[in-house]
């Protein structure tokens, strides 16, 4: 593996961290600070919209095709870190508290879709390859917040907080030095239309829409582990329940990886339909399986943590192969912009009806996104 890219995968690792310390200590602050049960969809979405918000205006003013990717990167982070400690204030109020997370998305944006930016620019043929790697380093980052707080449950939840800050200053000082890639081609001219250019290809469709359905099961399940696994009939303390979860999560960076060296072999289009219909299915069978002994519901939990994210850097491929050469930083941020803001509908749906319906169905609904993105992908084995 190219240098370039290491350098990449381990600054997006620790920069992402940032993106679930929140819900790692979810339980304490809502203690802590008296606040309702229901605050970890708030806090989520949240991020998610401050994200949204981020990638918007990145990608308006096509900021990573205009300025060096690595400096964007590096100063998102820095800046990132800094509203992430906000949550460490022993007296805050909610209001001030989803303040901080909102910059914390915010400046998220500058980091996920960048990063991927960054890699397109240092590989063209492998870039499957190299997303694999980066799209797993983020999911390793999102997880990861949640195997500090088991490791350091017996200490103040502000540990979490700061750890994951120092390791986001540390990956943004690493990128800082890292000089920009050979196939970067800098647009230095303001186009209204350069955000949606992308759009007019057929393929970048397809590959857009597929990755759209896609988020709307990801984040949603990914939010959601910790309490998938409190309702299980086995009984799981608070310190498992973190363990568990980091795996889970975790699981899905190695996911990511395999996804990303097949489709140097195979079509990424057809591996990316195999994994997206795998996952739907895993959403359709959750009432069977949530029920079921802990070995069993452990197991299928693992088996949907890899195939929920497995066609993530499949379809930011995609979409980078597609993208007009010169807007293609803009490209890979509006369709991040798009995609996550509809990870909040998705969160903010499955916590309005979990008060209508059993919550073993609650999950199945999640195969709404995976059923859309197959048809708009759409794949067909070639003649």
């Amino acid at each position: 593996m190219k240098k370039s890219l290491i350098i990449i995968a381990v600054a997006q690792f620790f920069c992402t961290s940032l993106w679930f310390a929140g819900n790692a200590v979810i339980n304490d602050l809502i203690s802590t600070l008296h606040l309702p049960t229901s605050f970890l969809t708030d806090l989520t979405s949240i991020v998610q919209f401050g994200f949204i918000t981020g990638t918007f205006l990145f990608a308006f003013f096509s900021i990573s095709d205009k300025f060096s990717p690595s400096k964007v990167f590096a100063f998102s982070a820095f800046f990132a870190a800094i509203f992430n400690l906000g949550m460490a204030i022993n007296i805050i109020s909610e209001t001030n508290l989803l303040i901080f997370r909102f910059f914390t998305g915010f400046f998220l944006a500058g980091i996920y879709p960048v990063g991927m930016k960054i890699a397109a620019d240092y590989e063209e043929k492998g870039l499957g390859k190299a997303l694999g790697f980066l799209v797993g380093a983020l999911v390793l980052g999102t997880a990861f917040p949640h195997l500090l707080k088991s490791i350091t449950a017996h200490f103040p939840y502000q540990n979490v907080i700061y750890g994951t800050s120092t390791l986001a200053i540390i990956g943004g000082s690493l990128i800082y030095f890292l000089p920009d890639g050979p196939f970067r081609k800098p647009n230095l001219n303001f186009k209204l239309n350069a955000i949606f250019e992308g759009f007019k290809n057929k393929e970048f469709r397809k590959a857009a829409f597929g990755y759209f359905g896609h988020m709307w099961e990801l984040y949603a399940f990914w939010a959601f582990v910790p309490i998938i696994l409190s309702k299980n009939n086995a009984f799981l303390n608070s310190h498992q329940i973190s363990i568990w979860s980091f795996i889970i999560i975790a699981v899905g960076s190695l996911a990511c990886i395999i996804s990303g060296l097949l489709s140097q072999k195979y079509q990424t289009k057809k591996i990316a339909f195999i994994a997206l219909s795998l996952s739907g299915i895993c959403c359709l069978l959750s009432p069977i399986f949530i029920q079921q002994s802990l070995w069993i519901f452990i197991i299928f939990m693992i088996f949907w943590g890899v195939m929920v994210v497995a066609d993530s850097p499949l379809f930011s491929t995609l979409v980078a192969q597609n993208a007009p050469q010169q807007n293609k930083g803009t490209a890979l941020t509006i369709v991040n912009c798009i995609g996550f803001s509809i990870t909040i509908f998705s969160i903010q749906f499955l916590q309005i009806i979990a008060k209508h319906i059993d919550f073993q169905y609650l999950y199945m609904f999640l195969a709404i996104g995976p059923f859309l993105g197959l048809l708009a992908l759409g794949y067909k084995k070639p003649a």
